[in-house]
C-alpha cells in the first residue's frame, strides 16, 4: 500500500503548482507497482490517462476555471462504459470491447477535469460479492492479500484502500459498493435508486443496480456526488434520531460488534436518541431479491450465450441457468414485494433520520472460502458479506459504509448508516460529521 491521499489534498498540491500530470503519473506507477498483487485492475489506461493529464495542465496554465477534481485521478469499475478503453465488464465475452462513448457520470467528472487512471477489477457482470473471478483474477485485500477484498466492486475498493487513487466508481446490486468498502476499510456510498446515472454502464440488474462511490473521506464522496447529480446538500439535523435493528450487531462476530458499540458512543456525542426497529418481514427478501437479479442479468446476457457460452464463467452460467426455470409470474409477485417492501420501510423510516448497523456481520474473509460463521450459523459466504446491505437495494433508499477503529482486528471493521430514500444529502451530512466525531475522539481507522 501507499499513502493514501484525499481529493482536498491532491487538489491543494495542484494549486500549489504541481503538474497534473506528476499527480497522475504517480498513481500509475503505484497502480503498476500494486496490481500483480492485488489484481485491483483489469485495464490501467496510462495512454488516455497521461494525454488527459497534459489537456487538466494546458487548461490550468490557460486560466481555466478549475472546481476540487481538476486534475485528481480516479478509477471505475469496468461496468462502465470508456470512449476509447477497453470495457469489459469483468467478462472474456467482451474481451475486445472498446465503446465509442463513456457512461454518463464518468463523462460528467472528466468534463471536471479528473482523470481516468484505469478500469477497476470485479466479478465477472457483477454476479458475486466475494470478487473472485477465474479470468482477470481475484482481487485481494490490500491489508491482508490472503483475504478478499470482495464484491463484485473489490477492484475499486482496493484501489482506493491502496492509496492509487483517491476516490473510484462502483455498482452496487445488493452490497458490491459498501461491501468491499467494508472490508477494505474506505467509504462505500450507495445513493437512492436512480440518483446517479446508470446510462452507459453495463447492467445487471435494472431493478436493484445503484451507481456508487468510494473514497477515503465522507467529504470526498460528497464532492464527487456533487459533481455526478444534481442533488443539493443538507444541513445535519438537529435531535437525530437513529434506529437499531434488532439483533443485527448481536449477530455480528466480536469486532464487529465492538466497532458498532464504538460507532454508537460516536453518536451518542452527537447528541442522538436511539430506537429499536424491526425491518419489513425479511423471510422471502433474499429470494425476492434473487429471483429479480437472475430473471432480469438472464434477459440482458442469454442472448449471448448462443455465441459465447464457453466464454462465461461459473458463476454466471450457473446464475442464467437458474434464471431459465423462473417462471414470468414469480418475476412480478417479486417485483410487487418491491412495492410492499417500500411502502413497509418509509413507515420504519418515518420516526427516525437514519439507521446505525454493522457493514458486513465478518471481516475479510480468506480467498477461496465458502462458507462462514454468522452468529452460530454456516452461511454461504456471499450471503454472510451482504447479510445486512442487500434489503437496503430492494427499498432504493441510501447507505453508507464507513470505517471504524477497532483495536483487536488486524481487518478493517465498518458501519453503516441508512437514510430515508431520496434523503442523500442529509445522510451524507449525518455521515460527515459522524467522521469527524469518530476522528476527534480517535475512533476512526486510520
Amino acid at each position: 500500500m501507499t499513502d493514501r491521499k484525499s481529493i482536498k489534498q491532491i487538489a491543494a498540491e495542484i494549486q500549489s503548482g504541481r503538474s497534473v500530470v506528476e499527480v497522475v503519473e504517480e498513481s500509475l506507477v503505484a497502480a503498476d507497482r500494486l496490481n500483480p498483487e492485488h489484481r485491483s485492475f483489469i485495464t490501467i489506461a496510462r495512454e488516455a490517462a497521461l494525454s488527459q493529464a497534459a489537456k487538466a495542465d494546458a487548461q490550468r496554465h490557460g486560466g481555466t476555471q478549475h472546481g476540487p477534481l481538476h486534475g485528481v485521478p480516479f478509477a471505475a469499475k469496468d461496468m462502465f462504459e470508456t470512449a476509447g478503453i477497453l470495457t469489459t465488464g469483468g467478462s472474456p465475452v467482451l474481451k475486445d470491447n472498446v465503446p465509442e462513448t463513456s457512461a454518463l457520470v464518468v463523462a460528467r467528472l472528466e468534463e471536471a477535469g479528473s482523470v481516468l487512471i484505469g478500469k477497476a477489477n470485479q466479478h465477472e457482470f457483477a454476479y458475486g460479492a466475494t470478487g473472485e473471478n477465474n479470468w482477470s483474477g481475484t482481487t485481494r485485500n490490500p491489508f491482508d492479500t490472503t483475504r478478499l477484498a470482495g464484491g463484485s466492486s473489490g477492484g475499486s475498493a482496493a484501489a482506493v484502500a491502496a492509496g492509487i487513487v483517491p476516490y473510484a466508481l462502483g455498482t452496487d446490486t445488493g452490497g458490491s459498493v459498501r461491501v468491499p468498502a467494508a472490508l477494505c476499510g474506505v467509504v462505500g456510498f450507495k445513493p437512492s435508486f436512480g440518483r446517479m446515472s446508470l446510462q452507459g454502464v453495463i447492467p445487471y440488474c435494472w431493478s436493484l443496480d445503484h451507481a456508487g462511490i468510494f473514497a477515503n473521506t465522507v467529504e470526498d464522496v460528497g464532492l464527487v456526488f456533487d459533481q455526478t447529480t444534481s442533488v443539493a446538500r443538507a444541513v445535519n439535523p438537529e435531535n437525530l434520531r437513529v434506529g437499531i435493528i434488532k439483533g443485527w450487531a448481536e449477530r455480528s462476530e466480536p469486532p464487529v460488534r465492538r466497532a458498532f458499540l464504538t460507532a454508537k458512543s460516536a453518536l451518542e456525542q452527537m447528541g442522538a436518541t436511539f430506537t429499536e426497529i424491526e425491518l419489513p418481514d425479511q423471510a422471502e427478501a433474499r429470494t425476492v431479491s434473487l429471483t429479480i437479479q437472475l430473471a432480469e442479468t438472464l434477459a440482458y446476457h442469454g442472448p449471448n450465450l448462443a455465441r459465447a457460452r464457453s466464454s462465461f464463467g461459473e458463476d454466471m452460467l450457473s446464475g442464467m441457468a437458474l434464471g431459465q426455470f423462473l417462471s414470468a409470474e414469480s418475476y412480478v409477485q417479486c417485483k410487487r414485494m418491491l412495492e410492499i417492501y417500500n411502502r413497509a420501510f418509509a413507515e420504519t423510516m418515518s420516526s427516525v433520520d437514519v439507521l446505525l448497523t454493522p457493514g458486513c456481520p465478518i471481516t475479510a474473509p480468506e480467498v477461496g472460502a465458502v462458507h462462514v460463521d454468522v452468529g452460530g450459523d454456516s452461511l454461504p459466504v456471499g450471503n454472510a458479506l451482504t447479510l445486512f446491505t442487500s434489503f437496503f437495494n430492494l427499498v432504493g433508499t441510501p447507505a453508507i459504509a464507513l470505517p471504524v477503529r477497532e483495536e483487536t482486528s488486524h481487518l478493517p471493521v465498518s458501519v453503516q448508516l441508512v437514510g430515508g430514500r431520496n434523503r442523500d444529502a442529509e445522510l451524507l451530512g449525518v455521515a460527515q460529521v459522524f467522521e469527524e466525531t469518530l476522528r476527534r475522539t480517535k475512533m476512526i481507522a486510520a
